[in-house]
């Protein structure tokens, strides 16, 4: 299931997780709300991955703290996925797919 995250104490509690992925969304983008419906697709087939979104016109300010304290420009839609409290993979607009959020989730080999 996915939540809303709201500010910086919610992130931080859902960043303690070993993994999360953050969507990054505009309600008004016809592009954004594609792309908000193939997450939510990944996420119903996925229930096990930890996740939220972040509404970026709403919450503006809240959005843009995220791209500068992560050190990922700005895009909508866009979403991370972070591993132990870092971003270590980024996506978006049309690149957010079931398959490419699959893929960035699949355990990797050393």
């Amino acid at each position: 299931m996915t939540r809303q995250i709201e500010d910086r104490g919610a992130l931080e509690a859902a960043l303690e997780s070993p993994r999360f992925l953050l969507f990054k969304h505009s309600r008004v983008c016809p592009v954004s709300s594609r792309a908000f419906t193939r997450y939510e697709e990944f996420v119903r087939d996925n229930p096990d991955v930890q996740t939220g979104w972040i509404d970026v016109i709403g919450q503006r300010q809240w959005s843009q703290w995220v791209a500068a304290e992560y050190g990922v420009e700005h895009k909508s839609p866009q979403v991370l996925l972070f591993q132990n409290g870092q971003v270590v993979w980024h996506q978006s607009h049309r690149e957010i797919t079931p398959d490419s959020l699959a893929d960035a989730l699949a355990p990797r080999n050393p």
